[in-house]
């Protein structure tokens, strides 16, 4: 009897020891209920080793999952990316060289939507160039880089598809984003053209956005026949033929090979998509890093690809628009 105690002992106290190294080899965190509940915002809730941190939609909580997951419940509208809160005293236009043109602005309204127009101070026709901002809303940091990419010569329009609200922290943005209407999207970028076609003297009309602006700027090339040049950084895609072959736009894709939102996987679906529907094209996926890299912000950020993007941002423009 003493040695079958003797036995089981020694079996309890190697389970224990085997169940905490499992607990314990890496960083253990509260779930994410635990540490909203304990005062942590859900956009600054930390994950267990080999999970990633996103916002769900429906209540705008934070959720631990595997990477795998990341970009179906993305992709199904269910959940968002969490970026780093606005550090003001950053911002991406400030990594933007001035072109040549001097550039003028002015708020301008178009069938009850506002935007930001920076136009070149000349009286030649330039291409025109509608501008998505990212989930921050039409921020200053969208305006100077408007500013920056009208005095390389071209008419830029910044919309506004969040109403005037902007965000300096991730919670914020993500309300904006969950209130977010797409189809009236749709119709303040259709209008946004409109706009640059009857007013100004311009040419040819691209579309450029980031995150939540680059994927729509893709929806504005699937829903507008004008657009002969559309950039899209990071932002989310859409694989299926059918809905592809509205456009004919060439398209000049900028994204990151870490990026679980958006993996690398549904990048080169999305090209074969595009070159099946003979649509041209061009995909950079950047190796090592991360969605968001654009962003000086953040932890993300990587300032050598920033500026090879930004370069061949502005050839594709050239290569696109100029007539």
């Amino acid at each position: 009897m003493k040695i079958i105690l003797f036995f089981l002992i020694i079996i309890l106290i190697f389970g224990f020891v085997q169940l905490s190294d499992m607990v314990f080899a890496g960083s253990y965190n509260l779930p994410p209920l635990k540490q909203i509940i304990s005062g942590i915002k859900p956009t600054d809730v930390k994950c267990n080793e080999g999970l990633e941190l996103i916002l769900k939609l429906s209540n705008e909580n934070s959720a631990c999952v595997k990477p795998s997951n990341v970009y179906i419940l993305i992709e199904r509208g269910w959940a968002i990316h969490i970026l780093p809160d606005i550090d003001s005293s950053i911002k991406n236009s400030d990594l933007i060289q001035n072109g040549t043109y001097n550039v003028e602005t002015s708020f301008v309204d178009y069938n009850d939507s506002k935007g930001f127009l920076a136009r070149p101070i000349s009286n030649d026709a330039f291409p025109g160039i509608i501008m998505i901002h990212e989930w921050w809303g039409l921020n200053d940091n969208m305006k100077e880089t408007a500013k920056k990419l009208a005095s390389q010569g071209y008419v830029v329009l910044a919309v506004d598809l969040f109403h005037g609200n902007v965000a300096t922290d991730a919670q914020k943005a993500m309300k904006m984003v969950s209130d977010f209407n797409e189809q009236q999207a749709i119709e303040n970028m259709n209008h946004a053209v409109n706009y640059l076609q009857n007013n100004e003297n311009i040419g040819k009309i691209g579309s450029i956005g980031w995150c939540f602006g680059g994927g729509q700027s893709l929806n504005l090339a699937l829903n507008n026949t004008n657009i002969d040049a559309t950039v899209i950084y990071y932002g989310k895609l859409v694989t299926e033929k059918e809905t592809l072959s509205t456009t004919k736009s060439p398209i000049l894709g900028i994204f990151g090979s870490l990026d679980q939102g958006i993996p690398v996987e549904k990048i080169n679906e999305f090209q074969n998509a595009l070159n099946e529907l003979k649509i041209p094209n061009t995909i950079y996926i950047y190796p090592g890093v991360d969605h968001a890299f654009a962003n000086p912000t953040g932890p993300r950020y990587s300032p050598v690809e920033t500026e090879d993007a930004w370069n061949k941002t502005l050839e594709f423009f050239k290569n696109n628009l100029s007539e």
